[in-house]
Parts: structure tokens; sequence; C-alpha cells
């Protein structure tokens, strides 16, 4: 239908002689239309309600209805496929789109319940792998852990960048964690890593790793572990790894760990917990602030031996414990002795007697070498010589007397 403005125009070419063919030109309409207009007149045209085409989908209307009233949470994917098989040729957007419309109230997959804890009741802990270049090895690309604790009421984070993810490096992130924090939350919440999980019992039940439940029962908190396929049930660990990646580490020169830790811990009390948090609507430092009284009280004494172990003894006198490489004394009489791997060092016994202890080395392939452990002997002939020692001198002697000695020989063998 065209405006009526279009219409005065062509009924008034038409008064001034123009010719049809002219006119559709000038106004860009068909000169059946033209002819038309003309001889309806002032009269403005009316057309009647579009008929609808039919769509692709539409034979299939009674199939979606059906299915989503049967099984409302099926997916517009899974549906697009079944249409698929039925012989439906149109787009996937298209069966989306209907699907909404189609879909019972409350169908589907439900929007995840934001689950809050009371000052001091929980901690979500989990790891997260990050690839980096060292500057002191820019050569090639290393993949460390970042191991994250946060507070489930003040959304307080804690890290530490690891090489790998032992048993020794979990508990020593979380003795450090505790410290840092000044407490210990009544439970933490973990994902199934194995550090922390080992499976389930016949009934279903969680078994956890037997050294991690000890040092829950010395720090006196409950370990849970989330449900299986559920990584919503510890988001609040879960959002904060995409945060810090984006935040802080892209983009990042780093020299090595130390410097990774150092800059990250920089970050941690400058940038992410004096921020305002966008779920809570509190700054996270003021949370915690409000948080740190509810905390349980350290131990007195940290949690000792973790893994006891018996290693042999290599013949540059180091035994190999976790990839790197720790040195005994020379005095050190057995082949095989029994090494306890503690959080933060290693401790190495012979006969229950302590003979080393090593701060615990992060990576793989380090050594340490400790003071006293080798004693360098000389040969003789690198001895120096004793003050104003210059040496024998070598009597001369005339050579009858050594053939006299060579008749005595012949005439005894005669």
């Amino acid at each position: 239908m065209k405006k009526l403005g279009d219409l005065m125009m062509i009924l008034d070419l038409h008064r001034q002689g123009v010719k049809i063919a002219a006119i559709a030109r000038q106004v860009g309409i068909d000169r059946k239309t033209v002819r038309k207009y003309i001889g309806r007149g002032i009269e403005v045209p009316t057309y009647g309600p579009r008929q609808p085409r039919e769509r692709l989908l539409d034979p299939h209307m009674g199939y979606l209805r059906a299915r989503l009233e049967a099984y409302p949470g099926l997916s517009a994917q899974r549906l697009a496929r079944e249409l698929g098989e039925r012989g439906y040729t149109g787009g996937y957007s298209t069966v989306r789109d209907v699907v909404r419309t189609l879909r019972p109230a409350g169908g589907g997959k439900p929007y995840a319940v934001r689950f809050e804890t009371p000052a001091g009741e929980q901690a979500q802990v989990d790891f997260a792998q990050f690839r980096v270049r060292f500057a002191d090895a820019p050569d090639r690309v290393q993949i460390v852990w970042l191991f994250s604790m946060v507070l489930g009421f003040s959304r307080l984070i804690w890290g530490r960048f690891v090489m790998r993810q032992t048993m020794p490096s979990v508990l020593a992130c979380h003795r450090a964690a505790f410290e840092a924090i000044g407490g210990v939350p009544r439970e933490i919440l973990y994902d199934r890593m194995k550090t922390a999980v080992i499976g389930e019992d016949e009934d279903g039940r969680v078994v956890y790793n037997r050294t991690l439940g000890e040092f829950a029962k010395h720090y006196g908190y409950l370990p849970k572990a989330c449900r299986a396929y559920r990584p919503e049930t510890k988001g609040k660990v879960e959002r904060p790894f995409r945060y810090i990646r984006e935040d802080f580490f892209l983009g990042g020169a780093f020299r090595d760990l130390h410097d990774l830790n150092a800059q990250f811990d920089r970050w941690l009390s400058t940038v992410a917990n004096p921020r305002l948090h966008a779920s809570t609507g509190r700054v996270v430092n003021e949370a915690f602030a409000e948080e740190r009284p509810a905390l349980q009280p350290l131990p007195l004494v940290p949690f000792g031996a973790v893994l006891k172990l018996e290693r042999r003894i290599s013949h540059e006198g180091m035994v190999s414990v976790g990839g790197n490489y720790y040195s005994v004394p020379d005095a050190t009489r057995r082949r095989v002795v029994e090494v306890h791997s503690l959080a933060d060092e290693i401790r190495i016994f012979e006969d229950d007697r302590l003979i080393a202890r090593h701060p615990l080395l992060e990576g793989r392939r380090q050594r340490s070498l400790l003071d006293g452990h080798r004693r360098h002997q000389r040969r003789n002939d690198d001895l120096p010589l004793p003050h104003g020692f210059t040496g024998q001198q070598v009597a001369r002697r005339s050579l009858d007397i050594y053939a006299a000695i060579g008749q005595q020989l012949a005439g005894a063998r005669a």
C-alpha cells in the first residue's frame, strides 16, 4: 500500500499528461499498480490481512508440545535432533525460539541458589591449572597449579602457586592459609581431587584420604566433598579463578615461581581483598574483619609427619623424594634410609636417628646439598708440601758400582 502523498503524486502527474511508464519510474512502482491507482481515483486502497505462510516447524508443533509436557527439562538441541529424525529440515534457532515459548513454567534446568554460610563456618578449596613461561626459563612453558582457599562468609581469597598437587604441597598450603587468616573454619569443602577423596564405599559414603583426615582432625575442621558433577556447589572458589586469570595472571611477567607468588600476594592485598564484592555487596576485607573472630584458634603444635618412605642412597649420596634430590652425610653407613616427608621439610633417618633436615623443594630435579655433608679428601700428590720442604736429593754413583752388583747377582744364580 502506497502512502497518501504518493497516491496524490500519481494522480497529479496523470492530470499533467505524463505517461504511465514515466509515472511508474518516478514513483518506483509497477505500471499495473499506477493504472490501478488512477482507476480508483482519490480513494485510498485497502488490503486484507496477509495469510501467514506455513513454517517448516508447523507440522511438528504437536510433537514438541507433547514432549515438553511429558519432559519439561528436554533441551532444545535434543528436540532439534529428534525433529531431524522425523523429517524436519529447518534450522536449530527456530526450534530453540519455539521451545522457549512452549516450555512449561519451572521446566528445564533450575537456576542456582546461592548458599550463604555464617561467619567462620566454611571455606572452599580447589586447584586450577595455569601455563606460564618464566623469565628464568624462557625456552619452555611450564604448568603450575594455583591452590585457592576462599572463606564462604567474607569471600576472602588466599592462594599460592605450586609446581605439583602432591600431599605435602596440599598440606603446606593449608597450613600457610590458616596461619595467614589467623584461624581455622569449621568445615572445608573440597572438589573430588585425589589428595582429598579416594572414592566411595559400598554404601556410597565418601572415603577421604587418610593423611588429609589426620590433618583435618589435628586442626579441628570437618572435610566435606562436593557432590559429583555439581561444580556449582563450590562456586565461591571456582568463580574467582576466572577473576584471578583475567585480572592478575594474563599479560603478567614472572621471573620464577617465587616471583609469581610474591606478585600474587601483592595483588591479593591491594586489589582482590579490598574490592567491593559483587555478590555480597560488601568490601571483602571489612567482611573478613567480622568473620575472623568466629574462626577456630590454631593448634599450639603444627601438624607432624605426613609420609614415611624408604629410599636408597645414590652413589652421589643423595635420596630422591618427589622428583627432587636431598643429600645425606658422608658418614651414613646404610644404603637404605627412612624419609619423613612433612608439609614443609624433608627429614632423613638412619636407624631411627635423624641425620638430615632439608627444606621442601618445589618443582622437579632440584638438589639440596647441606653444608658438612661432603668431606672432600685430596689425593697425596695434591697435598701441599710442608713449609721449607724442597724434596730429597738423589746421590750420584759411579757406573762401576752397578757393574759389580750385576756380577755378584750372576755368580749367585750360577
